[in-house]
């Protein structure tokens, strides 16, 4: 064990490899507080307690719990404030999904993926091996891949991920700088009385809720363009173009317009489907994305090859 800990030991204080990725997942880390007392396995058990204290021990005694130096963190072993620990997160049980991805480009510096509904795009929560990233490392053999920027489980459509993190910074400028142009499809009811097109800007900031979002006054922080594509009977066909990338913001902005997305679990009131239940994927979609690649100087244009459907005549 100790010569496998060692092959990955190369210290370096932003970036320490010193776990290796293990079926498609990277190690996850936690930074001890300055001050502390106790062993490790203590402070473990008690800032990390989603898992067992005999769970921890567990995976110390195996190796699975590494320094920043590449050491072996023993259960017993004093708090040493500062220090980072790495470990590898794990499910005792996780949902599978029935949907899979599509691998829609790949270069060795760009991968692009067409995300099905439900799927996180990085683990958190109840998903680990059934999300994007962690997909695609295992089927591409990618242990470097990151993504660029992130959409919601809710929502399908386009993700750019990143093969190299020598380049990832180039790409992930181009969304900090907005030099990217994205595009959104999304089915939601429609009013003769909601002119389009039309720019909306607001506001957004996190609401009581942890998982919601709201407008509130103040100077606005986020904007999308606003089209009308089709409208049958009560339900319309419309195109988003957020040029801010606020969380939640197409689902909050529409909401706050009256034209709540169809099937949205969270806008405007919770409604979330039980676990396991498939049958009303929220009707959003990233559609397109534009820019001039950071490297090649080539344009780009990648297109969704998911399609939204317009609910039957209700």
């Amino acid at each position: 064990m100790q010569a496998r800990v060692k092959l990955h030991a190369m210290h370096n204080p932003r970036h320490p490899q010193v776990l290796p990725v293990r079926a498609g997942v990277s190690p996850s880390c936690v930074v001890l507080p300055t001050r502390g007392q106790g062993s490790m396995l203590d402070f473990l058990a008690q800032r990390l307690p989603m898992v067992a204290r005999e769970q921890w021990r567990q995976r110390m005694h195996a190796g699975d719990v590494v320094d920043e130096r590449g050491r072996c963190v023993a259960p017993e072993q004093p708090f040493e404030g500062g220090l980072r620990l790495y470990y590898y997160r794990s499910l005792s049980a996780e949902p599978v999904l029935p949907f899979a991805p599509t691998l829609l480009h790949q270069d060795p510096h760009l991968v692009v993926a067409d995300k099905p509904h439900f799927m996180p795009v990085t683990p958190s929560g109840r998903y680990l091996q059934h999300t994007l990233l962690v997909r695609l490392k295992r089927q591409l053999g990618l242990p470097q891949l990151s993504p660029v920027h992130r959409i919601d489980r809710d929502t399908a459509g386009l993700v750019l991920l990143s093969v190299q993190q020598c380049t990832r910074g180039a790409y992930q400028a181009l969304f900090r700088e907005r030099r990217i142009t994205k595009h959104y499809e999304a089915i939601a009811p429609w009013r003769a009385d909601v002119v389009f097109p039309r720019d909306h800007t607001s506001r957004i900031e996190p609401g009581p809720q942890f998982f919601r979002m709201q407008e509130v006054p103040g100077p606005p922080n986020s904007h999308t363009h606003m089209q009308l594509l089709a409208v049958a009977g009560d339900w319309a066909h419309y195109r988003l173009s957020p040029s801010t990338g606020k969380r939640h913001q197409l689902r909050v902005h529409m909401a706050a317009l009256g034209l709540p997305l169809r099937n949205d679990p969270f806008y405007p009131v919770v409604d979330d489907p039980p676990p396991g239940d498939y049958s009303r994927p929220l009707q959003l979609l990233a559609r397109a994305l534009e820019f001039v690649d950071p490297l090649s100087g080539e344009r780009r244009v990648f297109e969704s090859e998911r399609r939204l459907a317009m609910p039957p005549g209700e």
